[in-house]
């Protein structure tokens, strides 16, 4: 027998634009990166320190987002797998691997050396090294990345190669599905339980106020001994935020109840997280640059405006998506294929352009805009070249889709678009 459809009752298009709009978010973050007077791999010889508040905009919550959404997402597809017959867990985890194992790899030898390459440019420079593309530092520069024996170590540290840098993301998305394949063909009865507590311990305002809870005790406890580090072994107050935010999505994606209360407290909660924004921001500003550190009292106080700016922008976000943006269509397909090969390509794009361009000496905001552009351009480039490049489109984070698929898919979408709605 062939395998049943899939409802179309398990897409949530409005998590979709989120994760599409989160994504194009981290792309304009990077390119502050390079500008914003903090250690990256290259930093702008003008330094633009009244950009640090925008960057703390999005700072506190942004990765914790994209790993609450792609718990959502990873529930959807355990149960499209289940629904297709036996085997869900062992299809499920072989299916992660498939599409995230071969862009990971690749990025780390192809993609990312490049962004490792104009670190120690820039980093020979430092020490004084007059033409940096010339020296012994430099020569069979990947030969040294790909076997870790390049000894680029200056005031700051050693580069340690080869190395994933922004594909941290990917490896935790890897280990945490695997983690969840092995636990699901026990777990997965208890799933129906553990949303009915959820949602009555998360009733009203307990949606806000029981995330800050937790959210606030693991950067009491874990993130003073654990500062992120993206190393994977010792990361754990990453560990702990990310993890859970990956499986508090998994769970609770399915909870209408839930989701209608995203929607009733969106707008109070983007009050709150913009009032916790200032707070933060104001508070980072002052003590940036300062050699006295701030009372204890003062940071632990923080501590708690930091959790409830990351958690209330969450539900903010969640809640108008909810209202808003539960709406499929032709662009939403386009940029849900599109973003895992965007995410791969965006910050080497950005390390070089943005290198090559700071030797021109151009106005800042041209400069900047060109960077931007530049990135948007390679990322499209680089996934239209993957959709033509059958299963090699793997390598930068595309699956060709059948024929058959597809079809279905716009079986599935078709009568709901012409009906005008988003959920049956």
């Amino acid at each position: 027998m062939s395998a049943p459809p899939i409802a179309a009752a398990t897409r949530r298009h409005d998590l979709d634009w989120i994760r599409v709009g989160a994504f194009l978010l981290l792309i304009l973050y990077h390119v502050g990166m390079f500008y914003v007077p903090w250690d990256w791999h290259v930093n702008s010889p003008r330094p633009v320190e009244a950009l640090e508040p925008v960057m703390q905009l999005t700072n506190p919550w942004r990765l914790t987002l994209l790993f609450l959404v792609s718990g959502a997402a990873t529930r959807f597809l355990f149960e499209r797998f289940e629904a297709e017959g036996k085997g869900g867990a062992r299809r499920f985890a072989g299916s992660r691997t498939l599409r995230l194992l071969p862009p990971l790899l690749f990025a780390m030898f192809v993609i990312v050396p490049p962004q490792s390459y104009y670190e120690v440019v820039e980093a020979a420079r430092g020490l004084g090294v007059v033409d940096p593309a010339h020296s012994p530092w430099l020569a069979d520069f990947w030969m040294k990345y790909a076997t870790g024996t390049g000894g680029w170590c200056d005031a700051d540290g050693c580069l340690t190669t080869p190395t994933w840098n922004h594909m941290w993301f990917v490896v935790y998305l890897l280990v945490y599905s695997l983690l969840l394949a092995i636990l699901l063909p026990v777990l997965r009865r208890f799933l129906p339980v553990v949303q009915v507590g959820l949602e009555r311990g998360l009733a009203g305002w307990g949606l806000v106020v029981w995330p800050v809870v937790w959210l606030l005790l693991i950067r009491w406890t874990l993130a003073p001994v654990f500062p992120i580090t993206h190393d994977l072994t010792g990361d754990w107050y990453n560990h702990a935020l990310s993890f859970s935010a990956f499986l508090f999505g998994f769970v609770s994606v399915r909870s209408e109840v839930l989701k209608a209360g995203y929607e009733r407290l969106r707008r109070p909660a983007l009050w709150l997280a913009l009032l916790a924004w200032a707070g933060w921001a104001t508070y980072a500003w002052s003590y940036r640059a300062s050699d006295v550190a701030p009372p204890e009292a003062l940071r632990a106080g923080m501590r708690l405006v930091y959790a409830i700016d990351q958690w209330a922008f969450i539900v903010a976000i969640l809640g108008y998506g909810a209202r808003y943006l539960n709406r499929g269509g032709p662009l939403l397909r386009y940029l849900t294929l599109g973003v895992f090969p965007f995410y791969i390509v965006h910050q080497t794009v950005i390390v070089v352009v943005a290198h090559h361009l700071a030797a021109l000496s151009l106005p800042q905001p041209v400069e900047a805009g060109l960077v931007i552009a530049a990135t948007f351009a390679g990322c499209l480039a680089a996934y239209e070249v993957a959709r033509r490049l059958g299963w090699l489109g793997l390598l930068l984070g595309v699956r060709p889709v059948s024929r058959r698929r597809a079809g279905q898919r716009r079986l599935e979408e078709e009568p709901r678009q012409a009906l005008g709605c988003a959920e049956p």
